[in-house]
């Protein structure tokens, strides 16, 4: 500055921002009719490689497993974790010990209401490739399921002179009816067929019981795969006259991961979730085609980063070509912002229950490592559980309208309670170079507009990031700012603000 011949200098830090407004106008076009009735859970897979997570640690890991709030944990046996073993009509086709090692905890803790998954027929009614088949033991295949409900609901069932009894006073509600059919050499006929006869072999031994049905994995709209969206879930939807589904659904599932290929990019995995969020558009319009089927929700019951995983030979199951390598992401400060990304793009769109693939794993998979021990992962998921609850006694909260000069490298998600209380979510997904893989993300400052909602008692930011510490969680700190709020992350990572009248 210069006045008189005089000259004067300051210095200052200019500080470019993204600027957000919070309006307390609930917008009914996003989730269901403008509510987010989307709850968090968790899931485990139940075969000889994953091992006795529980093991003789039982009590503090069910402590640990308690607190993430998860609700219907997905259970899915597999390979020898299938409890019928042979069909020789003696007591040894059936052993429960490898399954019950890991249902009987799991089933004590949480909502105590676990979904089983019927993941695949045993061996014996599989063809050579192990696939099962569908032509020579579909009624097989029903009988096995309703076995399974006998076990865990109705008093057991007796085989070979021996009667089989869950131990647990608690019955399994929740029944999925195969696992990904779409990637288990499936046609959807043939799946139709399937959920057709196992349903109503099920709900002749418990009538009560909960239907998840599909559980498939298409992620991607117009690929002309078998696994397309567009192409797999017609035939289940036509009418029950034109052979569609004709017994109960209370929940259409589908998985979603965002590769399956460690060399994909940040930008690349990001991409991904705007698209899963048509496929869940998608699906509440096949829903829509059958009015018997009306209000019928969707449910993503597997989710995570990377789908790939380490063939015998050491190589990608995905890529055989690649030597497999872990993927980190699904455990460092990128899933602090993918998570809470696909959370708000998917609650969104509809979708009901968002399920972490897997619950006790490695550093691409887990919350918890094998040991229990929490990674980042947990951490994420119990916020978004903490900040955005939907349960039976915590009614889901209403989506309120949120403008932004940025929409491309921030996810907003704002929420007002029935207490009159607002959560604002921020998660910076901006990459900081093309390239990155598992990138450190960019630095990004937002200030959010909150006037209209009117004042606040209290106000506190609970920031999760590259700089949080897995073994002790995030901690929630005061805010003495008022209107409009600045939030800053250095990086990849997920900021909720609460705002409590």
């Amino acid at each position: 500055m210069s006045s008189a011949g005089q000259t004067a200098a300051i210095n200052f830090t200019l500080v470019i921002a993204i600027s957000a407004k919070v309006s307390a106008t609930i917008d009914t076009t996003l989730g269901i009719h403008g509510e987010l009735p989307q709850f968090m859970s968790t899931s485990f897979q139940i075969a000889e490689w994953s091992g006795n997570y529980f093991g003789t640690d039982t009590a503090a890991r069910e402590a640990t497993l308690n607190k993430l709030g998860a609700q219907h944990i997905r259970m899915q046996p597999v390979s020898q974790g299938v409890p019928m073993v042979a069909n020789t009509g003696s007591a040894s086709d059936w052993d429960f010990t490898m399954l019950d090692q890991m249902v009987q905890p799991i089933l004590t803790t949480s909502d105590h209401s676990p979904e089983f998954q019927v993941a695949t027929a045993p061996a014996w009614m599989c063809d050579s490739s192990g696939q099962f088949d569908v032509a020579h033991h579909l009624d097989d295949f029903a009988a096995y399921a309703a076995n399974l409900v006998r076990y865990y609901n109705k008093g057991g069932f007796d085989w070979g002179g021996t009667h089989f009894q869950s131990p647990s006073s608690h019955a399994i509600a929740w029944w999925g009816i195969f696992n990904e059919p779409d990637y288990n050499g499936i046609t959807p006929q043939q799946y139709v067929a399937i959920y057709n006869a196992l349903v109503p072999a099920m709900l002749k031994v418990d009538p009560t019981i909960k239907l998840s049905a599909l559980e498939f994995s298409g992620s991607t709209l117009g690929t002309g795969y078998s696994s397309d969206p567009e192409i797999y879930l017609p035939p289940f939807f036509a009418p029950a006259s034109a052979g569609g589904v004709n017994t109960q659904v209370d929940v259409v599932s589908n998985h979603f991961y965002s590769s399956c290929n460690q060399t994909d990019t940040d930008i690349d995995l990001f991409d991904t979730v705007p698209a899963y969020a048509a496929v869940e558009t998608y699906i509440y319009q096949q829903i829509a085609t059958r009015p018997d089927l009306a209000g019928t929700p969707v449910w993503t019951t597997e989710n995570n980063v990377n789908a790939d995983y380490q063939a015998s030979n050491g190589m990608s199951t995905c890529n055989p070509g690649q030597v497999f390598v872990t993927d980190s992401r699904g455990t460092s400060a990128f899933f602090a912002a993918w998570r809470p990304y696909v959370f708000s793009q998917l609650g969104k769109a509809g979708n009901q229950a968002l399920y972490h693939w897997a619950y006790d794993g490695d550093q691409q998979y887990g919350e918890v490592d094998t040991n229990g021990n929490p990674y980042l992962s947990y951490w994420v998921d119990d916020a978004l559980r903490f900040y955005f609850p939907s349960t039976p006694s915590s009614p889901s909260a209403s989506i309120l309208s949120v403008t932004s000069t940025d929409t491309t490298t921030i996810e907003l998600l704002a929420t007002r309670n029935s207490d009159g209380s607002t959560i604002v979510m921020v998660a910076n997904h901006a990459v900081n170079s093309p390239g990155d893989n598992n990138g450190p993300g960019a630095p990004r400052t937002v200030t959010i507009d909150v006037s209209s909602l009117g004042s606040f008692k209290s106000e506190s930011i609970l920031v999760i990031d590259a700089s949080t510490n897995a073994a002790t969680g995030p901690a929630a700190a005061s805010l003495s700012t008022t209107s409009p709020i600045p939030v800053s992350l250095q990086g990849y990572g997920v900021a909720f603000i609460a705002l409590k009248p």
